[in-house]
């Protein structure tokens, strides 16, 4: 059973920036690929980037040049920096992984005020 955890998540004022942290645990070797989805209030969940295995990365198109997703094997923990944040980056961000299963973390709120 593999369990994601996600931290760094927070207010923050347009134009900052915040780190978001995932940590897998459980058999959390059985991962290949890592994301970052987002759900604001109202609206459906969307994946923002994603990073496989041998270091492809994946990025929506609002988030490019902003986003940086990346990845430390040691610690099972994938990351999400995110710069320039603007007032529409506030949702719920969940981290996604899949391997022999899929698994969702349970999210953590991203607010940036203008």
């Amino acid at each position: 059973q593999v369990q994601l955890v996600e931290s760094g998540g927070g207010l923050v004022q347009a134009g900052g920036s915040l780190r978001l942290s995932c940590a897998a645990s459980g058999t959390s070797f059985s991962i290949n690929v890592m994301g970052w989805y987002r759900q604001a209030p109202g609206k459906q969940r969307d994946l923002v980037a994603t990073l496989t295995g041998d270091g492809s990365r994946n990025y929506a198109d609002s988030v490019k040049g902003r986003f940086t997703i990346s990845r430390d094997n040691a610690k099972n923990t994938v990351y999400l920096q995110m710069n320039s944040l603007k007032p529409e980056d506030t949702a719920v961000y969940y981290c996604r992984g899949w391997g022999s299963a899929a698994y969702w973390g349970q999210g953590t709120q991203v607010t940036v005020s203008s």
